[in-house]
């Protein structure tokens, strides 16, 4: 009994580490996704910029009625 009783322990002690290594992969992944989303929302906003000057650039550059 006392054999088993250690066994489970051990064991116990095994997944408490795979727990904590996962819980530590987890978080660091989601520290990432957080920092790519910022990443991706300021690219967003600069082709919003780039498309809105391209057009405001294209409707200066309008040829005349008659061309």
């Amino acid at each position: 009994m006392k054999d088993e009783l250690l066994e489970v322990q051990t064991q116990l002690s095994y997944q408490d580490d795979s727990l904590q290594q996962l819980n530590d992969v987890v978080t660091r992944q989601q520290g990432e996704i957080d920092s790519l989303r910022r990443e991706v929302d300021f690219l967003k906003d600069k082709l919003r910029e780039l498309i809105t000057n391209l057009r405001e650039a294209d409707a200066d550059n309008v040829p005349p009625p008659h061309y």
